[in-house]
């Protein structure tokens, strides 16, 4: 079994003695992360600041609903559909989610291929992972008709509280967004991919160095992330 070593200077295991060493406990993060690369790095940035705009948006939410006077719509009403004659609560919404959690499985399975350089598997996985977004979002355009006919606008609703359109548009809308710029980067990428131009190092955008398919993991990271919010957004929004 391997055993602590301290030295004739105080030091044990490498680790410098007194307020030296906890300047270097201190510096491990950036040890850590010093062969972190530059994209990677951006797109982990780039979330944290989008996870504060969510955040800030679902207080926003909270605030409203809890401080407004008028009674709040009740989802399982608003969000229902007729099918065979019978309206079923949310019933949309679960195919929704559904759809969006098993497309954080196959860009999941997208990374490990990639991982491998298995270019084609990697490309129809992506592509699979955009049909998938394409499809959700597809069906928040029908939400979104739907209650647009129904009367519902970001300044008053036929069902209560005028603060659940504004709210309803602003949180999903700028989710949707997200989604869709998710679905075309998708395609820019898994194009990219089942060409091989990461293999060939041909140049372009997105074009990484020979051989690294790093960016279908940060794609990875980027649609993960897409995905956790609407699970946040599902809970606050259709189930409060």
């Amino acid at each position: 079994m391997a055993q602590s070593v301290q030295t004739h200077t105080g030091e044990t295991d490498g680790r410098p003695p007194g307020l030296r060493g906890v300047v270097a406990d201190f510096s491990s993060d950036q040890r850590a992360f010093k062969n972190v690369s530059w994209g990677k790095a951006m797109m982990w940035i780039f979330l944290l600041s989008d996870t504060f705009i969510f955040g800030c948006f679902l207080l926003a939410y909270m605030t409203a609903r809890m401080s407004t006077p008028v009674p709040w719509p009740n989802p399982s009403e608003v969000f229902a559909l007729t099918i065979g004659g019978q309206e079923i609560p949310l019933i949309l919404i679960a195919i929704m989610t559904f759809i969006l959690i098993s497309s954080s499985g196959t860009m999941a399975m997208a990374v490990n291929f990639g991982y491998r350089r298995d270019r084609r598997t990697t490309a129809a996985l992506m592509l699979l992972t955009a049909v998938l977004g394409a499809s959700f979002v597809g069906m928040q355009a029908f939400e979104w008709s739907k209650l647009i006919a129904e009367g519902v606008r970001p300044w008053e609703n036929p069902w209560g509280a005028a603060q659940f359109g504004s709210s309803f548009f602003m949180i999903t809308g700028f989710h949707g967004t997200h989604v869709s710029f998710g679905v075309l980067f998708l395609l820019i990428v898994a194009r990219k991919v089942w060409r091989g131009d990461f293999d060939a190092e041909r140049r372009g955008f997105f074009t990484s160095r020979k051989g690294n398919y790093e960016i279908v993991e940060i794609m990875g990271l980027y649609w993960h992330f897409v995905d956790l919010v609407w699970v946040f957004i599902f809970a606050f929004f259709y189930l409060w």
